[in-house]
């Protein structure tokens, strides 16, 4: 199975983002997740279970655009490998668990 790959910001208007470092707005991560959970469903119809690894290596600002891939892994049909860049710098990377 091939990879997928989608491109996605969020507006300076996201309901989350007001008090989330007021001044100097961050996209909270909960939300790069709800990404990964929406493309994995676009992708495999599966529906996120966990996220046995992530690591956040640096910030999405609100307005800024981000590319996600997910990659399967070769161990199990129901995990992935995902990245999250902006303008080719890591943003995020892991592993993501969709249903079996």
């Amino acid at each position: 199975m091939t990879g997928f790959a989608q491109l996605f910001q969020f507006d300076a208007g996201h309901p989350a983002l007001p008090g989330h470092f007021p001044g100097q707005p961050l996209v909270p991560g909960v939300l790069l997740l709800e990404q990964l959970a929406l493309a994995l469903r676009a992708w495999r119809g599966q529906r996120l279970v966990s996220v046995p690894e992530a690591k956040f290596v640096a910030p999405l600002r609100p307005g800024e655009s981000a590319r996600l891939e997910l990659t399967p892994t070769a161990a199990s049909a129901s995990r992935a490998h995902f990245r999250i860049e902006r303008d080719g710098t890591l943003l995020a990377r892991g592993v993501i668990e969709g249903e079996a």
